[in-house]
Order: C-alpha cells, then structure tokens, then sequence
C-alpha cells in the first residue's frame, strides 16, 4: 500500500535539516514495508526554503522512497499548501505533518498503524485523555483548545482535536472531501467536513510540542475569523437551517 507524506512549508529553512535527521530515519524505516512518496509544498518562501529542499533530498530518492518538492510563486497560506500537496499525492493513504517537528517524527509509524479497516481519518489528538501538550505558548493554545471544543459541541463530542495538522486519510477521504479555506483553518475543515460526510475518525494521543526552531506562520486574528465563520454555519445547520448551509458544506464531488 502506497503512502503519500505532504510536507506544508513557508519560510522553514532553519527547519530543513531537523527535517534530514529526524524525519529520513522514520522514512526509510516506512520504506521497508512499502512505497513512500514524499511531497515538500513550499508556500511562497522568501528565505531558501525551497533551495535547501532540493539540496537536501532531491539525491536521496530510490525506488521506495521519493521525494518531490512543489514551490508557489507567492505565498498562498497553508490552505492552499495543503490542496497543491494533496493534488500531487497517489498513495493509498495520505499523510500530512508539520515540518517544525511540532509532533515527533517518530509517532507517525504509530499513527499510521491507527489506520485499521474502517477508518477514513487518523488524527492526532493533544486533547486526548492519553495526550498531552509541552511548552506550547499560552496564544496558540487557547485557539486550539477553543476552536477544538466549540468544534466537539457543534460536530461530533468522541473527536476532541479538530485543529492538528498531523493526520491520515484514505485516498477516498482526500478524492471526495473538499475545502475551501486557504489558511490555517482549512486543517479544521477537512476535518468537519468529513465527519458530516460519514467518515470514521480515530485520534491518535500524542504530545504537541513547542517548536524549537522558527516561528509559527499562523495569522491569529484571521485565523480566527475563519474558524469563526465555519462554526457560524454549522450552527445554523444544527437548527436545523439546512437547504443553504448544507450547500456551502458540501464536498467538491457533489457540486
């Protein structure tokens, strides 16, 4: 079974070589058992992002192991990062992880193994009873951990992380279940979206961690305002308003 490993970035150099040493071994190890695409979305970066990319893994490919690394023009946001990678991917089961190493590395063979038959969507889950969250700053937390309660009372109370980046899918998740946002919240919305499609979600507990390396790229009062908007509609769909909500949360393969 292929997997397909979508690596969003924007201005990460600095990140580049976390990426050769942590996340290599876990790939090659992945590699053993079966075909692993590997597809760096850089987003516009002004800093050599895409540059060190390819000088870093443009060498290492081999017949289980690929690498691909896609570049914007401009900076899109991660939204978009997200739709140019999942476009690209043709595994089986699609990945997507952050590049700051805001989840280990390690953890992803884990949370793949989560992927058992029936479930359309792993994702990992700070918020889980058995995770956890370390030296995250007090901002980024409260969006988080707000955005992902109000998303419980509005969606589905069993998911308690709505808002992590690093998550599995099916390749039919991926091929049916759209979304529209080109920033952050677009993690949020696939999210939603298939679950009200019937899509069956399993959280991985994992520790979120404090970025050692950067800064995050989020737009916190943007940010917010389109989670905002989402969880606006969800709320009139809930009362049961549903002919104009249900369109605007439709999946691209039914419009």
């Amino acid at each position: 079974m292929k997997l397909s490993i979508i690596v969003p970035m924007f201005n990460e150099v600095d990140n580049v070589p976390r990426l050769r040493n942590e996340l290599l071994p876990v790939l090659r190890e992945l590699a053993v058992r079966q075909a692993v695409e590997v597809i760096f979305v850089d987003d516009g970066s002004r800093d050599g992002t895409d540059r060190a990319l390819r000088r870093t893994f443009s060498h290492r490919s081999s017949d289980q192991l690929r690498f691909t690394a896609v570049h914007h023009v401009r900076n899109r946001g991660l939204g978009a990062a997200l739709r140019t990678g999942l476009a690209a991917a043709s595994g089986e089961v699609v990945m997507t992880i952050d590049s700051d190493g805001s989840y280990d590395f390690s953890e992803i063979p884990a949370l793949l193994a989560c992927m058992g038959p029936g479930v359309d969507i792993v994702t990992a889950s700070p918020y889980h009873r058995e995770g956890n969250v370390v030296g995250v700053p007090g901002s980024r937390l409260i969006l988080s951990k707000g955005c992902s309660l109000i998303y419980r009372l509005l969606v589905d109370r069993r998911v308690r992380t709505y808002t992590s980046l690093f998550r599995a899918y099916r390749r039919a998740v991926v091929k049916n279940v759209w979304f529209v946002d080109n920033g952050h919240q677009a993690v949020a919305e696939m999210l939603v979206r298939g679950i009200l499609l019937g899509c069956k979600v399993v959280e991985y507990p994992a520790v979120l961690q404090r970025r050692s390396v950067g800064f995050s790229k989020a737009k916190l009062v943007r940010t917010i305002a389109a989670h905002l908007r989402l969880q606006f509609l969800l709320f009139l769909y809930r009362m049961s308003l549903k002919d104009p909500v249900w369109l605007a949360l439709r999946d691209r393969a039914a419009t």
